[in-house]
């Protein structure tokens, strides 16, 4: 394989991995910053090896191996610096598995690595802009400019933001996992509101040339829809998933030629995505099954439904428009 096109396929199957590397890597050494750092190693590690060896068959899990061999390296030639070096080292030590057993972990459909990392980054000690940075930084991969361009700050004010928001996850002891009985809702609910905070950023952008930044909207797509995987019983999760596709399936004909946004009652609703509003539909069925058809998120999903199933502007549900958003005003 030639130098170029294995590193253009290590970039790509990176980004794909990087967030599940990450969160395993976050769960065993408990630093987000190390996890990080690991990957990074890993990747470099990759670039020099995949050129002369080839692609192996499971990239994520040679990733995974390499950063975790050398978290096991580093942690041995530090063990006397601290106590907590040495417990994630015995940690390490009993984790130190057959490559069988790593693919095995990995070929998981989710797990909980990017699914813990999401819960980590959206923990309720941090104010919510913090959250929202360090999600697009960590989950999403987003750079600290793109974040920076997309709420209409400066790169060191959000690097700031992110690295204060790191050593608060630091100090609290967190282990990076999903967190379970009375402790989820709490935090299942700050999740929901920075992907919403995402999307909407998107959806209506606050920063740059386009009106749209449909990156930003994908991505919190992306995170709803491992959510969804991961939770398939929390109406709500599919309530905002549902919102997401259905506003989202509207972006083809959202923007003239000019640039300029088109009202929703002038929209050519040929031009809306069909695959994303039967997504979006699919979802909010499920929300309304497991009981939150009155949550708020199904509640404006239900909104946006009326306007997908209508053909024309003419032919939309106004009354029930209107009860849907009695029912929002009573529930906020």
């Amino acid at each position: 394989m030639a130098d170029g096109e294995a590193h253009r396929t290590i970039e790509t199957v990176f980004r794909i991995e990087r967030a599940r590397l990450i969160g395993g890597l976050a769960r065993m050494v408990r630093d987000m910053d190390r996890a990080e750092e690991l990957a990074q190693e890993a990747l470099a590690i990759a670039l020099q090896e995949w050129p002369r060896a080839g692609v192996p068959q499971n990239p994520g899990a040679w990733l995974m191996a390499a950063a975790k061999r050398r978290a096991f390296d580093a942690i041995r030639r530090d063990r006397m610096l601290a106590r907590k070096h040495e417990e994630i080292a015995r940690g390490l030590d009993e984790a130190h598995d057959t490559a069988a057993a790593i693919e095995a972990a990995l070929d998981d459909d989710l797990g909980d690595e990017v699914l813990g990392l999401i819960f980590a980054a959206c923990h309720p000690a941090l104010p919510a802009e913090a959250r929202a940075a360090l999600t697009l930084r960590v989950v999403g991969g987003l750079t600290t400019d793109e974040i920076a361009r997309a709420f209409l700050s400066s790169e060191p004010a959000i690097a700031q933001r992110i690295v204060r928001a790191k050593k608060t996850l630091a100090r609290s002891g967190l282990t990076f996992a999903v967190p379970r009985g009375d402790e989820r809702m709490p935090r299942l609910a700050s999740v929901l509101e920075v992907i919403y905070l995402v999307f909407n950023e998107g959806y209506a952008a606050t920063a740059g040339e386009d009106v749209i930044r449909a990156g930003l909207c994908a991505e919190a797509q992306r995170l709803g829809r491992i959510l969804a995987a991961a939770m398939p019983d929390e109406p709500e999760v599919f309530g905002l998933l549902a919102l997401m596709e259905l506003q989202a399936s509207r972006f083809p004909a959202r923007t003239a030629p000019d640039g300029s946004l088109v009202p929703l009652t002038e929209q050519n609703r040929a031009r809306w995505d069909r695959l994303l509003i039967r997504r979006g539909l699919a979802a909010l069925a499920r929300a309304e099954a497991l009981g939150g058809a009155d949550g708020a998120y199904a509640l404006q999903a239900a909104l946006a439904a009326c306007h997908a199933r209508a053909a024309t502007a003419a032919a939309t549900d106004w009354r029930r428009i209107a009860g849907l958003y009695d029912a929002l005003r009573t529930v906020t």
